[in-house]
């Protein structure tokens, strides 16, 4: 495994396979600055590129979780000039929306299931983030909220087009049109997240312990199941059983279930090969 990247918003650690990613700014309730933005894409790049991890767990620091974006991704005219030709400041504006939801989709595209660990706020851009997120966990006073909506703005970078699979549509609705906070408990009952722990500490044991449950499975099984899940969600039955055909076509390979056989037959848990690496065209 190589070194790992030294980051300004979160830090970064792989043992056992399980990659776990940890933002680190508590003092500034863990907003999702300009830096943040560009960080995040490419340290999911560098876990599937640089390291023998097979599980992503994404978690925080501090209070809470996330205050959402950080006001100077928008106010730094760099970004988003303020002054000009108005149609070439909306083109301008648009772009930088789907920039900044790519580095969101960037937990989608990675091959790896992303695990969410949440504890108190998740406000705003954070909870576009853990919608994103394969699966969610959080502690009993975390809670959720569409905040962009209170802000006089509508939010753009996912939670909108996520969250409706994820939840009953009409609820998502009067979440995004109160802008109101939706607490562990509900959506622990909506399904939005998996399980609630009592504490912080017990909420990164038990994602840990599902980390590696994950973890120990065949890794091409496990990226199969991702891809395909992913594909559904967005496609009818029809097409989804029939990528799932071509896909078990090319990929299936029986040496996996061998492993998994011999393994039950001695009684010892089995050992997979893992994945080869994700790397850019004609890098070694």
């Amino acid at each position: 495994m190589s070194d790992l990247s030294t980051y300004e918003s979160f830090s970064v650690s792989v043992e056992n396979n399980i990659a776990h990613v940890q933002f680190s700014r508590p003092e500034a309730l863990n907003s999702m600055t300009k830096a943040f933005w560009l960080e995040l894409p490419k340290c999911m790049q560098e876990i599937e590129s640089n390291t023998e991890a097979r599980v992503i767990v994404v978690s925080s620091t501090g209070k809470h979780f996330s205050a959402g974006m950080d006001l100077g991704v928008f106010s730094d005219p760099k970004a988003v000039p303020m002054s000009g030709d108005p149609g070439r400041m909306a083109e301008n504006l648009r772009r930088v929306v789907l920039q900044l939801q790519d580095t969101l989709t960037s937990l989608e595209n990675i091959r790896l299931p992303v695990l969410a660990a949440i504890q108190g706020g998740c406000i705003g851009g954070a909870l576009d983030l853990v919608c994103a997120a394969d699966s969610r966990y959080c502690t009993d006073d975390a809670y959720f909220t569409i905040k962009e909506t209170e802000l006089g703005m509508t939010a753009d970078v996912g939670t909108l087009q996520r969250l409706p699979k994820l939840m009953p549509e009409g609820v998502v609705r009067e979440l995004a049109y109160t802008g109101r906070k939706f607490s562990a408990e509900e959506a622990k009952s909506l399904g939005f997240v998996n399980a609630v722990y009592a504490n912080q500490d017990a909420l990164i044991a038990g994602v840990m312990e599902i980390a590696a449950q994950i973890a120990a499975n065949s890794p091409l099984a496990v990226t199969g199941c991702k891809e395909m899940l992913n594909y559904s969600r967005d496609h009818s039955v029809a097409d989804s059983l029939k990528y799932m055909a071509t896909w078990q076509a090319g990929m299936f390979r029986p040496a996996d279930m061998m492993k998994t056989f011999q393994a039950k037959a001695q009684k010892q848990a089995p050992r997979y090969d893992s994945l080869f690496p994700v790397k850019g065209l004609f890098e070694q």
